[in-house]
């Protein structure tokens, strides 16, 4: 066994993966790794021999509670998808080779799907070079869409700025008394999580959104208009929220419909901004009424000032339990967080078998959506209550929010 243990971020970031590399490092340190790196751009920066050491970046204890609260992935991220080895033997050899160098035991990568998949085609590989390298992936990402766990590291402090802003959103979107209709985007691909998450602005002070608008559910802009105008002879001011991935019944992206030029990633993902903008053009054109289109973007995902501290604790948690199980033998596995009750609220880990997870998605169930399609039901309200509970204050310095910066 190699002495020392190596940990990755990749994908998109979150407000608190940072979090679940403070787990990780420090499970490794208090189980006897000699050095842990840190790679600089996930994979693809350790395929450039790109590393910093984070057991002397990282030493104080005051360092470890900013890394938690600093957004975004500190080590740097990527999205690069890792070939098939039988198809391009050559990468993993070299990546090999650059991991015996280091004198690497533990190989952490902190993602998502895509990432997933890095950490099955790694142990695998391993597997079959009879490599004594343990790899384990821990989960993040804020669509919530891995399978085999009850949510993601990631989520919940995503579905709190949500569901904060909304309610702000709502309250500026009524000061006229004019017929308004403001349509936000939020991410989410395929799985409509984090759009699911608008719901939980509606309290005793908020009416809520009137109209949620999910990928799970097949879109129609002929029954969307008339919903909408249907709405708008009961209030003036509507206030929708609609998932960056909405598709058409032929399988279309609706931001398709746009003549916006698509980017695709590695992954073949094509970028989808624009859904709320066109959504608002349509109803403009089509409707007496005043449009605004509002697109939450990256603020969804690095909102740290407003980040769950039950999300930063299981992120942090699930950090370690990865290096907890590296350590006792483990390999081919993600940590997933077993969710044993609501009220009140608690949460373990166990571990999965990462080919059951990579590459694979979890969508919101239908039967958490009510009947019309327009809203969730209380069943996904008592699921995502608890993970947007309690907050971790920034440490602010000239009235802003103190962030550690490295690399």
């Amino acid at each position: 066994m190699g002495n020392n243990a190596i940990v990755g971020q990749s994908g998109g970031p979150t407000s608190v993966i940072n979090s679940s590399l403070a787990g990780v490092l420090q499970a490794c340190q208090m189980r006897g790794a000699k050095r842990v790196y840190g790679m600089l751009n996930g994979i693809q920066g350790l395929l450039e021999e790109r590393v910093c050491d984070l057991s002397g970046k990282l030493g104080s204890s005051m360092e470890i509670e900013l890394l938690k609260r600093t957004p975004s992935s500190y080590l740097g991220s990527c999205r690069y998808k890792l070939p098939d080895a039988a198809q391009d033997p050559a990468v993993y050899e070299k990546l090999f080779a650059i991991l015996d160098k280091l004198d690497i035991g533990y190989f952490f990568y902190i993602g998502g799907n895509d990432s997933m998949d890095t950490i099955a085609k790694l142990s695998e590989y391993g597997r079959q070079t009879g490599s004594k390298i343990r790899f384990m992936g821990v989960p993040k990402t804020i669509d919530n869409d891995l399978m085999l766990t009850d949510h993601t590291p990631g989520y919940g402090s995503a579905a709190k700025y949500i569901g904060v802003v909304m309610k702000e959103i709502i309250r500026d979107a009524t000061v006229y008394g004019t017929n308004f209709v403001t349509i936000v985007e939020v991410m989410g691909r395929n799985a409509g999580w984090l759009t699911a998450a608008a719901a939980l602005a509606r309290g005793e002070d908020c009416e809520g959104v009137d109209l949620i608008c999910l990928p799970e559910i097949p879109f129609h802009t002929d029954r969307f208009l008339a919903k909408v105008e249907a709405m708008q002879k009961e209030r003036a001011s509507i206030v929708i929220a609609v998932s960056e991935g909405v598709k058409l019944p032929d399988g279309r992206y609706v931001c398709e419909l746009s003549d916006d030029t698509r980017f695709v990633d590695a992954f073949g993902h094509k970028s989808l901004t624009g859904t709320a903008r066109y959504l608002s053009n349509l109803v403009a054109r089509n409707l007496p009424t005043r449009t605004r289109s509002v697109e939450l973007s990256i603020l969804q995902r690095c909102g740290a000032h407003l980040a769950s501290r039950t999300d930063i604790t299981e992120a942090y948690q699930v950090g370690g339990a990865a290096a907890k199980a590296a350590f006792e033998g483990h390999t081919g596995e993600m940590v997933a967080l077993k969710r044993l009750s609501n009220d009140p609220y608690q949460c373990t880990t166990e571990l999965v078998d990462i080919t059951k997870v990579a590459n694979l998605e979890k969508k919101v169930p239908v039967e958490w959506i009510n009947s019309y399609r327009t809203d969730m039901l209380p069943e996904f309200l008592a699921y995502a209550r608890p993970l947007i509970q309690a907050e971790l204050t920034p440490i602010y310095i000239n009235g802003l929010a103190q962030h550690i910066v490295g690399r």
